[in-house]
């Protein structure tokens, strides 16, 4: 036996103002598939197999595309904050000689990134330790390797990847404006720490550690920089080169991403140039 079932349903419009009465029965709607093939139709719809396997070959092809961009912009970004943080050494050293009324050093070395030996001369990162004098005095007054037990380590050994000490920087022009590369003050190779000979007075600290520091510069308690051998007269401008590596291989020809930190021989100002 079939039930039926009736019921009316009143819609009320407002714009006409009228009332319509519709009655249905529920064995009008026998099945699913008759809900279906109604007019009241509820369709929702997503992205096909085909659409989304296009939409991540564009994707993966820009990737591709813009990859090599962002590596040059990762490669500026660490020389320049290689530059940025050899520019805070130099302030902290020059801090503490000046406050404590002594000398200090800041050591360079260059170590084979690609070694497992610690220590080991090459290139790819650069190493630094800020050290001074125990009693106050110049213990690097004569030549030779400065005794350990005339030195005070300051801070702990800073390490940069990926960094060369420049050689053959261009002089620059000093003509203005001074913010740009080629445009910087000019100063000697006798003066640019990656062109000098090794100090003359090199120092190892902490003691026990693998780097001996060959190449240095000294801050006296009055501020005034020297680099390496500090028989030196003074200079306006003295200055340490970076230049970006891949691993420990220097590009060549020279990249275009050179930068220079000059700091003033007597004055405190230390500024960054690049290109």
């Amino acid at each position: 036996m079939e039930v039926l079932l009736e019921s009316a349903v009143t819609v009320f419009s407002p714009q006409s103002q009228s009332h319509r009465n519709f009655d249905f029965r529920i064995s009008d709607f026998e099945g699913p598939s008759d809900w279906r093939t109604s007019n009241i139709k509820l369709r929702s719809r997503g992205f096909t197999l085909i659409e989304l396997l296009v939409v991540m070959g564009i994707v993966a092809l820009l990737m591709v595309l813009v990859a090599p961009a962002f590596t040059t912009i990762k490669s500026g970004t660490d020389v320049t904050s290689g530059a940025y943080t050899i520019k805070g050494t130099l302030d902290t050293a020059r801090t503490y000689a000046k406050a404590n009324n002594t000398y200090t050093w800041v050591g360079f070395f260059e170590e084979d990134v690609a070694s497992t030996t610690p220590g080991t001369a090459g290139i790819g990162r650069l190493v630094m330790s800020i050290v001074a004098s125990s009693d106050g005095t110049n213990v690097g007054s004569s030549s030779g390797t400065i005794a350990p037990t005339k030195l005070i380590q300051v801070g702990k050994l800073t390490k940069i990847d990926n960094v060369h000490l420049a050689t053959n920087l261009p002089t620059g022009s000093g003509a203005s404006p001074r913010s740009t590369f080629d445009t910087r003050p000019p100063v000697g190779p006798a003066y640019c720490l990656g062109d000098t000979a090794n100090s003359t007075t090199p120092f190892q600290y902490p003691v026990g550690s693998p780097y001996t520091f060959r190449k240095a510069v000294q801050l006296s308690p009055g501020g005034e920089a020297r680099i390496n051998n500090n028989t030196n007269a003074l200079q306006t401008f003295a200055e340490i080169g970076l230049e970006p590596t891949h691993g420990n291989v220097v590009p060549n020809p020279t990249p275009a991403n050179l930068v220079a930190v000059q700091f003033g021989g007597v004055g405190a100002d230390v500024i960054i140039y690049r290109k």
